[in-house]
């Protein structure tokens, strides 16, 4: 059974008095321990479709089934319950989080929200999410403001695990990084896939990057899927013309090399 089910997924905007299709038609599924990631160029729908899946804005036609079941269809407590399988990482966790919030805060909320955890089980839980991203359990008295910028992503990775989630969603969420932690927030992603089984929805401009860490990818133009297939075939022999854009757009390091 896959854990996320995309059918004919379409929402629509208005811009300048007309209506144009932010999301087209768009329908792919994961399996459990997969990657699939979404690529395109600004403005293709990447972020739009996560949001939809994250049920952040609601679609105007389609269907998404998360876990087998109707996840449209949830609402109130138990839309609230389902969202602890289904987690997000963002490009920016400063923007994502208060500045001013320390670690420990920002790892205490989905444990006390989602009731994890118990007051007094939760330092010793904290402690053990941010080991778990390779950081230091002492991190967790410092505000997310003074902490690296590499440091406040592994730490959005421990909130978005502290749930024992099934499919996190991850937009853009190495772009801003330097290449070589970059690198290592890669590898640490992939350990956790492997050791939790967690499916990624992972969407990214950058072809390299999805080389490194997809087993699937879907290529969007204007809103709907131009191209789709195993990641490295894909981006070896892209056969649609926004497929081609991108490739040539890759730096020549990362054609040849993986991050």
């Amino acid at each position: 059974m896959s854990v996320l089910t995309v059918s004919n997924l379409t929402k629509h905007y208005r811009r300048g008095g007309e209506r144009f299709a932010a999301v087209d038609d768009v329908s792919f599924e994961i399996a459990p321990a997969e990657t699939l990631a979404l690529a395109g160029p600004s403005g293709s729908g990447k972020s739009t479709i996560a949001r939809l899946v994250l049920r952040l804005i609601e679609p105007d036609t389609g269907r998404i089934e998360f876990e087998g079941e109707d996840f449209l269809a949830l609402s109130g407590a138990t839309l609230r319950a389902r969202r602890a399988k289904l987690q997000m990482v963002f490009q920016d966790p400063l923007a994502a989080f208060n500045p001013r919030a320390t670690v420990a805060r920002v790892l205490d909320d989905p444990l006390r929200i989602h009731d994890i955890a118990s007051r007094a089980e939760r330092p010793s839980r904290i402690a053990s999410l941010l080991e778990r991203v390779g950081l230091h359990a002492a991190l967790a008295m410092r505000a997310i403001h003074e902490i690296s910028g590499g440091q406040r992503q592994r730490v959005a990775i421990a909130r978005a695990i502290a749930t024992r989630p099934s499919l996190i969603v991850l937009d853009e969420a190495v772009s801003a990084l330097d290449v070589s932690v970059r690198g290592q927030i890669l590898d640490l992603l992939l350990d956790l896939q492997r050791q939790e089984r967690i499916s990624y929805l992972f969407i990214s401009h950058d072809l390299g990057v999805i080389r490194a860490i997809a087993h699937r990818v879907a290529i969007l133009d204007a809103g709907r899927i131009v191209e789709s297939g195993d990641a490295r075939a894909v981006i070896a022999d892209p056969q649609s013309a926004i497929g081609k854009a991108l490739v040539a757009a890759m730096p020549k390091l990362n054609r040849e090399t993986t991050l």
